[in-house]
């Protein structure tokens, strides 16, 4: 962004601590890796190395973010009676490739501003891309939580203060610093039913589990072929995937 009107992008980011620096909730990884700032987006394997239960090696998640994401969405969707959790689902998965990729870069939102607050009808407004918007919205959300439950950070906590915490980012009510916090919350509800629902390509609903729970037949071109013998009857079949139509 080159011009003079309204805020640069790049002085904002500047503004609210996310270029050049590491972000509160990867302090401990810096300690551990002298020197590890990083600009927003970018993957950096020396602190993404370390194995989180529920997530595949992350690409673009520090480990001490992914097991937040891990907490995060375990909290949106546990595993019940009716199907799956998201985690056992890989929908953490797939959110790290979604920020490690074209989607968490931006790569097809305007960003050149100006950047204001909008109305609801609106729609997103922040200069920043999912990628940065996730790394300093999971930076707010463990500062808070240190703050109001004695150090700890979301993934620490019980199940219950889990979802009393994540209600209040819903309404907008928790102390984020950066982001607004209903932001945060809406971009995470976002990707995390993108990952539950979606095509197992890319990470999520692995084994098609949830296609399956909801009788969803998958990417399947053409059911002209199928409405007389299954009228009025129940179309159950295997779902497929993208990956089985090759």
């Amino acid at each position: 962004m080159t011009d003079n009107k309204g805020v640069r992008r790049r002085e904002f980011l500047k503004g609210i601590g996310v270029v050049g620096a590491v972000a509160p909730l990867a302090a401990g990884a810096a300690e551990q890796q002298p020197g590890a700032g990083h600009e927003p987006g970018q993957v950096h394997d020396h602190l993404t190395s370390a194995p989180v239960a529920g997530i595949e090696p992350p690409r673009f998640f520090t480990s001490i973010e992914a097991a937040v994401i891990v907490a995060l969405v375990d909290t949106l969707i546990p595993k019940d009676d009716v199907g799956p959790g998201g985690i056992e689902v890989g929908v953490p998965t797939f959110i790290d490739r979604e920020m490690a990729g074209a989607f968490g870069r931006g790569a097809r939102m305007y960003m050149q501003g100006p950047f204001a607050a909008g109305t609801p009808q609106q729609g997103y407004q922040l200069p920043l891309t999912p990628a940065e918007l996730y790394r300093v919205g999971i930076a707010d959300l463990n500062a808070w939580i240190a703050k109001t439950h004695g150090g700890k950070t979301f993934d620490q906590l019980g199940t219950a203060d889990r979802v009393a915490a994540l209600k209040l980012v819903e309404e907008g009510k928790a102390e984020f610093a950066q982001v607004p916090p209903h932001t945060f919350f809406n971009m995470l509800l976002q990707t995390t039913m993108e990952g539950y629902f979606g095509d197992p390509l890319y990470g999520g609903n692995q084994n098609k589990a949830v296609w399956k729970m909801i009788g969803f037949p998958g990417a399947i071109g053409m059911f002209v072929e199928e409405i007389d013998h299954y009228r009025n009857k129940k179309y159950d079949v295997e779902p497929k995937s993208i990956q089985d139509l090759g």
